[in-house]
This record gives structure tokens, sequence and C-alpha cells, in this order.
């Protein structure tokens, strides 16, 4: 059974859930996923279930929730000093898994992230999740504060996701960190990140495979694409990690277009293109509901294609746009 048995122990309720990677084997059909962005702090947590309410209704298998690393502010001090101050704006990633999973009795994967965690504190957040019961997990690199050009690891924390996936996968060994405390092995189920344009840090789309490869070799067990606005580029991607060896499902991500700023924000922050094609129709948009029509559009077509490949699962990049996503899906799914 895809969903988790409805219990009143929440822990034994979390037991009960599904690995994302048996979800995916055990279906005939391409699945719905999507991943959610967890709000400002300040917000509750009916903010969250507002923005998952509507896409219930397509059976997702899974939800991922995203990780946002500390920002910091400077401070001046009595003394004229500036003070550097970490600040976290939105709440933990782990209570919103929980809550999701108790919610909705489906499973919820939390983005583990490198940046800004020793291993310590790595190893201290998977036994939090292990002993709740959530044996999900995307493990990803984790992008450079906001104040720093480039990505700097915390000096006892891991420089790379395969580093990160090694580790959680030593954790399923029965190996921690500390050698003479004997803990019972974990149990998740890991995924990683896939880029069909290839990640903007790396000199070409071959050394980028060669990466990615590690994290496969490392125990990834699944790959979630970054957004790409041409399918052709994401089939091109998979034959190219077969080529290679990597053989584990690779689950496209899609972003429908939303505003007037998405124009130029998605190609600059997240280093990919828009089609031709789609370009001239965005180029006619003279306000965001112009651009929400032409992205909604566009998505619709690139997931019809999509399921016409029988991709395993098409994972929608929500960004709190519920809406857009709801209109995809009820026209696919």
């Amino acid at each position: 059974m895809a969903t988790c048995n409805n219990s009143s122990s929440i822990f034994v309720f979390f037991k009960l859930c599904m690995k994302v990677i048996d979800h995916l084997k055990g279906s005939t059909k391409t699945l719905f996923s999507f991943e959610i962005l967890p709000p400002l702090k300040g917000a509750n947590i009916q903010s969250i279930f507002n923005g998952i309410d509507p896409l219930m209704e397509f059976n997702p298998k899974f939800i991922n929730v995203t990780y946002h690393r500390e920002e910091y502010l400077y401070k001046e001090k009595e003394n004229g000093l500036l003070e550097k101050i970490s600040i976290r704006k939105r709440p933990g990633t782990v209570g919103i898994c929980a809550a999701i999973m108790n919610k909705y009795h489906i499973d919820a994967v939390p983005h583990l992230i490198c940046g800004g965690f020793s291993n310590e504190e790595t190893e201290n957040a998977l036994i939090d999740l292990n002993f709740l019961g959530i044996d999900n997990v995307l493990a990803l690199r984790g992008d450079p504060i906001k104040t720093e050009s480039s990505f700097k690891p915390h000096q006892d924390g891991h420089s790379y996701a395969s580093e990160l996936i090694n580790q959680i996968s030593e954790m399923n060994n029965g190996n921690y960190l500390i050698d003479d405390v004997k803990m019972e092995a974990t149990d998740f189920c890991i995924g990683a990140a896939g880029y069909p344009e290839k990640h903007f840090e790396s000199m070409n789309m071959e050394t980028d495979l060669m990466y990615l490869k590690k994290k496969v070799d490392a125990g990834a067990e699944y790959i979630v694409t970054q957004m790409f606005f041409n399918n052709k580029k994401y089939f091109s991607f998979v034959d190219s990690c077969r080529k290679i060896g990597i053989n584990v499902p690779i689950i496209p991500g899609l972003k429908p277009i939303k505003t007037m700023n998405h124009i130029s924000f998605l190609p600059k922050f997240f280093h990919i293109d828009f089609p031709e094609e789609l370009s001239k129709e965005l180029l006619k948009c003279k306000n965001n509901n112009d651009v929400e029509k032409v992205g909604i559009e566009w998505s619709i077509e690139q997931s019809k294609e999509l399921m016409i490949k029988k991709v395993p699962c098409i994972h929608y990049y929500t960004m709190s746009n519920s809406p857009s996503v709801k209109i995809i899906a009820n026209e696919v799914f």
C-alpha cells in the first residue's frame, strides 16, 4: 500500500511509511510528487497545509521539504564594532516533515545539506530523523550563504554531496562517528540532485556526470533533476547517465513560470536556458497573468511528453504556487 497506516502512535505511524525508491519500483505508471518551501518565521503550519491541500487529489507519493541555510547580519555594538549574527528565517525542515506525515499519511522527504553543518551535527540530525521514522532524505551540497560568492563548507563538515551521501550510507551500515558507541544501523533511502544542463560550477557536462556517478556509487538510490524547460535536455541527460553506468531512476523536475520576474530570474539563478519557442511566447507577455498562462501551458506540454516516455515520476517545484501546479496536474494525471 502506497500510503502510511493511520495509527494513534506517531512513531509507529511513521515507521509504516515507504521509501521513495519503493514507490518508484512499485508503480507501473508515472507518479506525482512536489516540493514545498518552508514559510518565513511567523507563519503557522496552516500556511503549509494550504499549499498542500489543493494537490492531494492527485495522490502524491512523497513531498519534498527544502532546507534554507542560515543568513548573517551585522549589528553595531556600543564600542562601534560590528557583531556578526547568524539568523534563520524559516522553521525547521524536520518539524514540517513530521507534521506533513502526521496529517496526510504520506511520505515527506527532508533536504539535508552540507553547508553550515559539521559531520557531528549531520549525524545528530540523521539520528533525529531515524528516531521519528523519517527514512527518506535528499542529500545536497547546498548553496553558498547570501553574503558569500562561493560555497564554503563547515571546517568540520562536508565539501561535496557525495561525502554527505557516504556518511548516510555508513550509518545505514551501522558505522557512526564514535566507534565505541554501539548503535543500530539506520535505513535511509537517499536521493541526489542531477543537472540536465550541468551544475554551473562544473567545467563541462562530462565532469558533472562524473561527480553524479560518485553520488550514486556512494549510495544514492535515485536522482531528482533541477528544473528544465527543454525535454530534449532531460532525455539527453538520462541517456548520458546510462552510458556511464548510472542506472538509478531519474525523476524530472518541472517548474511552472509564474511572474515577469521569473523570465530573468530563473535563467540567472539556476543557470538554465529557455527554448526559443518558449522565449518568444514570454516576450509577448505584458503582465504576470500572461506569464502564468504561458508557464502553465508549457508545463502541461512538457508533462504530457514526459508521461508518454513513461518517466518514473514528475516532480513539481511549487515554490508556494500550488494553484498553477493543480491546473497542470488536472490536465496530466
